[in-house]
C-alpha cells in the first residue's frame, strides 16, 4: 500500500474541526499539521488533534511532509491560501464556495494549471447514494423531458450564530448569506443532476437577521436550457430548519431527495430494482446537514472527499470534484445575487 498523505489544516473554527476529525478518520491519509494567524489558537488545536503547529504559512507551504491542504478559512480568504499552494504542485481540498467572487475563483484555477497542483472542491452531498441514483437516472433518461428541477434549503441559524463571528454574513469574507454559504450545498446538487439553468429571476431580503449585511432569505426562478423550470428557495430565517430537498419531475418520473434519501421514485417505466431502491430509503436519512444548527453537522461525508483526494494523488488521477466542477456552483450563486441586487432576469 502507499503511504497515507499528508494533510494539514489551515483554519481553527468549526469547519476545521470538522476536517481534522475527517483526515484523523481516513486511512489514506495523516493528518501532519494545522496554521492559522492566532498562534495560541494554532497549538491549542495542534493539542487537541494530535499534529504540529505550523510557525507560519510560509513554513507550512515548504513542509515537505504536507502534499495537501484543507483549506478552513472563511470564504473570502480562500484564494490568498490556496493560490501559493497550488503553484507551489501542493493538493489543495477547499471548502466551499471555492471564493466569493467569480475572479478570486479563476486565480486560484489558473494557480493549479500553473502549478501543476491539484484542487478539489468540497461538496460532500455529491457523494451520497441517494444523490448517486438521482444523477444516474437523469443521465438515462428515466425523467422524460425534465419539467421542474428545484432545490430547497429552508434552514434556521441563530442570531448568535451572526453576532459571535466576525464575517458571517458579511459581503466581503462570506459572499453572501444564507445562499452562498447555507444553500450552496443544495445549489451545487441541482445543477450538478439537472444541469446549470440558463436564466434565473431572483428576490432577496433579510427578513431575520437584520443585523447583517446580507440576505437571509432568497427565491430565484430558474429555466433550463433543456426547456424546463424550476425554483430555488435558501434561507437561514426558517426555524427550526427543515431538511435539504432536491426535487427532480419530468414527463416520465418523479423524484424527491431529502438529505441524501429518495423519498419518492416513481417512473411510468419503471425497472425491476426499482422498489428495492424505496425499500432501502424506508428509513430516515443518517445524513446529518446541519439544518438547524451547524454543529450538527456529520464529518463522515468530508472523510469520503478526504479520502477520494489522497487516493487520487497516489493514482495520479483527478479527484471526483475538481476545482472547474465546484465553480459551476459560485457561478449560478452570483447570477441569482445579480438578479436580486438589479431586478432584473440574468443570464448565464
Amino acid at each position: 500500500m502507499s503511504s497515507p498523505i499528508g494533510f494539514a489544516v489551515v483554519g481553527t473554527g468549526m469547519i476545521a474541526e470538522v476536517h481534522a476529525q475527517a483526515i484523523q478518520d481516513t486511512p489514506e491519509a495523516r493528518l501532519t499539521a494545522v496554521w492559522t494567524r492566532s498562534a495560541q489558537r494554532c497549538r491549542e488545536f495542534a493539542a487537541r488533534f494530535g499534529c504540529r503547529a505550523a510557525e507560519s504559512l510560509e513554513a507550512l507551504l515548504a513542509d515537505p511532509e504536507v502534499r495537501a491542504v484543507t483549506i478552513a478559512t472563511p470564504s473570502g480568504a480562500h484564494a490568498e491560501i490556496a493560490v501559493p499552494f497550488l503553484e507551489a504542485g501542493k493538493a489543495v481540498l477547499c471548502e466551499k464556495p471555492l471564493e466569493v467572487s467569480l475572479a478570486a475563483v479563476d486565480r486560484i484555477l489558473d494557480a493549479e494549471r500553473r502549478g501543476h497542483g491539484v484542487l478539489a472542491g468540497v461538496f460532500q452531498m455529491r457523494l451520497g447514494r441517494g444523490a448517486r441514483l438521482l444523477k444516474d437516472a437523469v443521465e438515462a433518461g428515466r425523467f422524460g423531458r425534465l419539467t421542474l428541477c428545484s432545490a430547497y434549503i429552508k434552514w434556521w441559524r441563530s442570531p448568535e450564530y451572526y453576532a459571535t463571528s466576525s464575517w458571517k454574513g458579511t459581503r466581503r469574507m462570506d459572499g453572501g448569506g444564507a445562499l452562498i454559504n447555507q444553500g450552496i450545498h443544495a445549489v451545487d446538487l441541482l445543477q450538478w443532476i439537472a444541469g446549470l439553468p440558463e436564466e434565473v429571476k431572483a428576490y432577496a431580503g433579510t427578513l431575520a437577521h437584520t443585523g447583517i449585511e446580507t440576505e437571509d432569505t432568497v427565491v430565484a426562478a430558474l429555466r433550463y436550457p433543456h426547456g424546463g423550470f424550476g425554483v430555488i428557495e435558501a434561507a437561514t430565517s426558517a426555524w427550526p430548519g427543515s431538511d435539504l430537498r432536491i426535487e427532480v419531475m419530468g414527463s416520465r418520473g418523479s423524484a424527491v431527495l431529502v438529505n441524501d434519501s429518495l423519498m419518492r421514485w416513481e417512473f411510468a417505466d419503471p425497472l425491476p430494482d426499482d422498489e428495492k431502491i424505496r425499500q432501502s430509503f424506508a428509513t430516515a436519512s443518517t445524513m446529518k446537514v446541519g439544518s438547524g444548527d451547524p454543529r450538527g453537522m456529520s464529518w463522515q461525508e468530508h472523510r469520503l472527499q478526504v479520502g477520494d483526494l489522497a487516493r487520487a494523488l497516489q493514482e495520479g488521477r483527478p479527484p471526483m470534484i475538481p476545482g472547474a466542477e465546484a465553480r459551476k456552483a459560485v457561478q449560478l450563486v452570483l447570477a441569482v445575487y445579480e438578479s436580486a441586487q438589479s431586478g432584473r432576469p440574468v443570464l448565464l
